[in-house]
């Protein structure tokens, strides 16, 4: 087992079984998992600040199984920032007065020892805290572009393209992920906070027009046996208890793909070629990020 104790930002940290292998389609280390998230840090935690995180964990790998995590496990540090909000139902509301209690991940040394305890897939809500842990609105809407076989990331971007015209005659200027699964997302900063289920309600209006205009190819319904061949324009990513993977966050699929914020012209490229756009792994994305900055910031495309 190989065990170091590790300076971060003023905090000691035991990083532990660093040659352990997470993603043995490609042998990738724990190690290698650390490696990155320490360099993507600089892009990540800004879009981490003030967000709840749901973490996914795989302690064995990602052939094994994994498991959700809300709530900060036993043995927390003290230093790490947490905050403890209400449940939420379906529609953002709070249910039966219980709480949860979420870490907060605004530096390096809360990134560092969450990631140490395999949690690959990092998501967020489309809400915030505040700096005195109360719950604010959502603060942007959000898209999952979920495409049913055999429809793909083509699908997706082709999808993408037609929802930017709707989204911006709403005044809303989306930017594109990749999933690091199998689709895109599409984020948009909102001018105001707004409650979770009404930002989920001007989502679903979008959703059934675009399905309208376009059903050969968009479904604004759920059920998995009305998408297949379609994209699933799935609004429902923003009700106050949904959470969506974080941009630069990995994900647990047999290799490690990433959440990647891409351009509008690469989103045009993959609605052209199917080979166009394609899920990018770690070290394409630190590669991206060093040539481009951060492509989801919202000055930058």
């Amino acid at each position: 087992m190989t065990e170091v104790h590790v300076d971060v930002e003023g905090r000691t940290l035991k990083l532990s079984n660093l040659d352990k292998v997470l993603y043995p389609a490609t042998g990738t280390t724990k190690g290698e998992v650390l490696d990155y998230y320490a360099r993507i840090a600089p892009v990540l935690l800004p879009h981490l600040a003030g967000r709840p995180v749901t973490r996914i964990r795989w302690p064995h790998g990602v052939q094994t199984m994994s498991f959700f995590e809300k709530n900060v496990p036993p043995g927390t540090p003290s230093w790490v920032r947490t905050a403890e909000v209400p449940t939420t139902g379906s529609r953002g509301t709070s249910r039966h007065g219980d709480t949860l209690v979420f870490p907060i991940v605004e530096d390096l040394a809360t990134l560092m020892w969450m990631v140490n305890l395999a949690a690959l897939e990092l998501h967020v809500h489309q809400w915030t805290v505040d700096s005195s842990d109360e719950p604010l609105g959502a603060d942007r809407l959000v898209v999952d572009l979920d495409p049913g076989e055999p429809a793909g990331l083509h699908e997706c971007c082709r999808v993408a393209l037609v929802a930017r015209e709707v989204l911006a005659s709403r005044g809303l200027d989306p930017r594109p992920v990749t999933s690091g699964s199998k689709g895109l997302h599409l984020y948009a900063d909102l001018s105001s906070y707004l409650p979770s289920e009404e930002v989920s309600g001007v989502a679903k209006e979008i959703a059934e027009e675009l399905a309208a205009a376009h059903g050969s190819l968009v479904t604004a319904t759920m059920t998995k046996a009305k998408r297949r061949g379609k994209v699933f324009f799935d609004w429902s990513q923003n009700a106050g208890s949904k959470t969506t993977i974080s941009p630069y966050s990995l994900r647990g699929r047999d290799r490690p793909t990433v959440a990647t914020p891409v351009t509008w012209d690469e989103v045009a490229a993959g609605a052209d070629d199917e080979l166009g756009l394609e899920q990018f792994g770690m070290t394409e994305v630190l590669q991206r990020v060093e040539e481009y900055g951060d492509l989801f910031a919202p000055d930058l495309d």
